[in-house]
């Protein structure tokens, strides 16, 4: 377990999901293209650094429920502070260029949250897919473009053919 505080307290726990949230500076509304740039970098590590639930880029701000990995050569868990510096540094770095601009596109701090053993990891992940459907952008959340889950287990297969 991993604590550390900037303005907000922080805690990581080793192999739990966790829920993230990050905003754009001052709330500015990003564009699609800078949508689908920050969509690009929450997928890109999926499965390197972290192993990504779900992700959806909304106007101004991002949620995400991953679990973080191990590092194999370091052989340690990667950090959220290493994983936020990637995600947000990349689609900062991208967008600033394309406007050809400096500074920073989102806000210093995330908002983390362990989700813990008695939290429905399923309802969470439900809550971050409505959120485009709440927000009024859709009315199904499948047809909102910057959403990604999981693909979720095939529910009719055999036991012995079901991953592990």
């Amino acid at each position: 377990m991993t604590f550390y505080r900037r303005n907000l307290p922080h805690l990581q726990r080793d192999y739990k999901p966790h829920f993230i949230t990050f905003v754009t500076k001052f709330r500015q509304v990003l564009p699609d293209w800078a949508r689908d740039i920050t969509f690009g970098c929450c997928l890109h590590d999926h499965g390197i650094r972290y192993s990504l639930h779900v992700a959806v880029v909304m106007p101004d701000h991002v949620h995400l429920i991953l679990t973080p990995l191990t590092d194999q050569k370091r052989r340690i868990i990667i950090s959220l502070i290493e994983i936020m510096r990637a995600i947000k540094g990349a689609s900062g770095r991208t967008i600033n260029q394309r406007l050809r601009l400096h500074g920073a596109v989102w806000q210093e701090e995330s908002f983390d949250h362990v989700l813990r053993s008695s939290e429905n990891l399923d309802a969470k992940i439900d809550y971050i897919l409505q959120k485009p459907v709440r927000a009024g952008l859709v009315r199904d959340w499948q047809m909102y473009p910057w959403v990604w889950r999981r693909p979720l287990a095939n529910p009719y297969a055999s036991p012995k053919s079901r991953p592990a």
